[in-house]
């Protein structure tokens, strides 16, 4: 499946409150919680099993991981974003970083 195909039929499902003309507010919201919740996952991993991930613990992890991409799907959508688009620029900027031996460091302009 393509971004794009995984952005238009995860729109089926959007069925959020979208405060007039700020369709964003939830799913910046709910992109941050579940964000926190794979976090919170992966604490879990490093107090109860020493840093060893079983299966159980990574389907749980895949599915929150799945939840994150919703609800990034969801804000790319309210913010007229298309998440194929998003993707290559990110690599695009990731390579360039690469290329100029920038990728270690800080800032968002490197």
């Amino acid at each position: 499946m393509t971004f794009e195909e995984y952005q238009q039929k995860s729109r089926k499902t959007a069925l959020y409150p979208k405060v007039e003309g700020k369709g964003w507010i939830y799913p910046a919201l709910g992109l941050a919680s579940e964000a926190g919740e794979v976090g919170g996952k992966l604490k879990k991993v490093i107090r109860d099993t020493g840093g060893e991930i079983d299966a159980e613990r990574k389907n749980d992890i895949a599915d929150e991981l799945g939840d994150v991409l919703w609800y990034v799907a969801q804000l790319a959508t309210e913010l007229d974003l298309q998440m194929g688009e998003l993707a290559q620029a990110n690599i695009d900027k990731l390579y360039s970083r690469l290329d100029r031996g920038k990728i270690q460091g800080s800032g968002d302009k490197r």
